[in-house]
């Protein structure tokens, strides 16, 4: 008899288990035949560019993607109408509920699908004296009688300054500050802001018009006092803090691409209740961004082309798992110990630090912005205004306070606690041979390179490999500094090997680092 209650127990639990994936995809403007006059121009109905063809290829196309990605839930932006959206649920197929949401005065809007009930939704509306934003779908879904709340989002644009976006943060944190502490919900969508937007906005005078805040770090709470919330200290917080799914992912972080730039608009936020081993649970570790062949080859997204009526989307769908019963957390570490050896290496690694240390770095290249370390078997980093007290060709121990991403070049901030150790004569063996590695290689990020001969020609230097293969690389000269004059032949004998806003480039910070 107790055998039979065994079983109905694991039964019972088994039946009431339930693994799920929930997904994100901005399809990219799939408009309907019919005119509303909110169409964007190329979108107008049975014209060139837009017409049955290319909508029926659209359908198809997207489709194809919902089919193979198979989410359980998908958050979907750019939908113009809900006919648009019930033709891409006919030729998909598998979801039985959905809803869409949109402004009157928007060409384009949100919608939800999803394989489970809908308990519930409504809209939480943004600004509404702004004709251009958009409102949150709320979406309340039921999974093996539990409850799990999703907010789809699609933010403004990057044609506008973050104050456009703060004001979707803003909306939802009214909402999400009236709900249980341990409430499960997600934030997913294009919210047109990176994970790390605090980083990479700052420098942009046209995006920044908030004095450095963002929506999606420092109001979203993904982040305290610039450190990024993660797993392992979420509950450190008293205020309702959020997990963002792109620190999962060590490279190929990115869900669109603009000039070979790897950006993530999309992003899939999780709340506190999402960890607390109750209810809904997250399945550590899950987060992925769909990438098949069809939708990328070589760092090029297939997106629509309006004229050739074929390609998808200029955004790849993100998707996480998560569960009805509980998971065994992973702690994440986004800080190293101070009490293990530290790497010049981990720090491309890290988004923040607190009392890094450092041993035996040895400043190889100096000038008066920047200087360059690096240790033996160990990567190189720049140090931007470095202290007076470092010299070039003597090796330090410090303390490094604060790192930073530049444009995309990752660069030590502020050190502290310099200690001068040994000199040493030959600092310069450390420079790399231009012509035995690929300078296009991120790896060699901060390096000093030396030996590149070519003839530079507006902005750029065009060389030979050693492979006998021509290729042009950006040169960028300080602006104290005299340049050469055009098909002039040069040599680099002390390049600054940099990188701006993914693209690779040499820095001449001196006089001499040419002739």
């Amino acid at each position: 008899m107790k055998i039979l209650y065994i079983f109905i127990f694991v039964f019972s639990f088994t039946l009431y288990a339930r693994d799920f994936t929930v997904a994100s995809y901005n399809v990219e403007n799939l408009f309907d035949l019919k005119y509303d006059g909110t169409e964007y121009k190329e979108y107008k109905p049975n014209t060139k560019t837009w017409n049955k063809k290319a909508f029926q290829n659209k359908i198809q196309n997207i489709s194809q993607v919902l089919n193979d990605l198979d989410a359980d839930i998908i958050a979907l932006q750019e939908i113009e109408s809900k006919e648009a959206l019930e033709q891409l649920i006919r030729h998909s197929k598998k979801y039985k509920h959905h809803q869409f949401l949109k402004k009157n005065s928007s060409s384009i809007g949100v919608a939800i699908l999803s394989k489970f009930p809908i308990k519930n939704y409504r809209e939480i509306s943004v600004n509404e004296r702004d004709k251009y934003t958009r409102p949150i779908l709320k979406a309340v879904i039921t999974i093996e009688k539990k409850d799990i709340i999703l907010y789809v989002n699609h933010w403004r644009s990057k044609r506008a300054a973050e104050s456009k976006r703060i004001v979707y943060a803003m909306a939802l944190k009214e909402e999400i500050d009236s709900l249980d502490e341990s409430q499960d919900y997600i934030i997913l969508g294009d919210l047109n802001s990176n994970y790390n937007e605090f980083q990479t906005f700052k420098y942009d005078k046209k995006l920044n018009d908030t004095f450095g805040i963002t929506g999606i770090n420092q109001i979203l709470n993904t982040t305290i006092e610039n450190n990024f919330i993660t797993k392992s200290n979420i509950f450190s917080f008293h205020s309702k803090v959020h997990y963002n799914l792109w620190l999962e992912l060590k490279k190929e972080r990115f869900s669109s691409l603009f000039m070979t730039e790897e950006n993530t608009p999309d992003n899939i936020i999780l709340s506190k209740g999402l960890f607390d081993q109750k209810n809904i649970s997250y399945v550590n570790n899950s987060f992925k961004v769909f990438k098949p062949d069809y939708l990328i080859t070589n760092k090029r997204i297939k997106r629509w082309n309006s004229y050739k009526k074929t390609g998808y989307s200029d955004h790849l769908p993100i998707y996480a798992k998560f569960s009805t019963t509980k998971q065994t957390p992973i702690k994440i570490q986004n800080k190293i110990k101070t009490t293990q050896t530290n790497t010049i290496k981990q720090l491309y690694e890290l988004q923040t630090v607190t009392n890094y240390n450092v041993t035996n770095v040895v400043v190889i290249y100096l000038s008066t912005k920047i200087a360059i370390i690096q240790k033996e078997n160990d990567r190189a980093i720049m140090i931007y205004k470095p202290s007076n007290k470092l010299v070039i060709g003597f090796s330090y121990d410090f303390t490094i306070d604060e790192i930073d991403l530049y444009n995309g070049l990752k660069e030590i901030k502020s050190i502290s606690k310099v200690v001068q150790k040994e000199k040493t004569s030959n600092y310069k063996d450390y420079y790399l041979n231009a012509l035995e590695i690929d300078l296009f290689d991120n790896r060699y990020q901060n390096n000093i390179i030396k030996n590149l001969t070519g003839m530079y020609k507006r902005g750029y230097l065009y060389f030979k490999t050693k492979n006998n293969n021509e290729k042009k690389i950006k040169l960028y000269f300080d602006k104290k500094l005299k340049r050469p004059k055009d098909s002039e032949q040069i040599t680099i004998s002390s390049g600054h090997l940099s990188n701006y806003k993914s693209k690779v480039q040499i820095v001449l910070h001196k006089q001499n680092d040419f002739f």
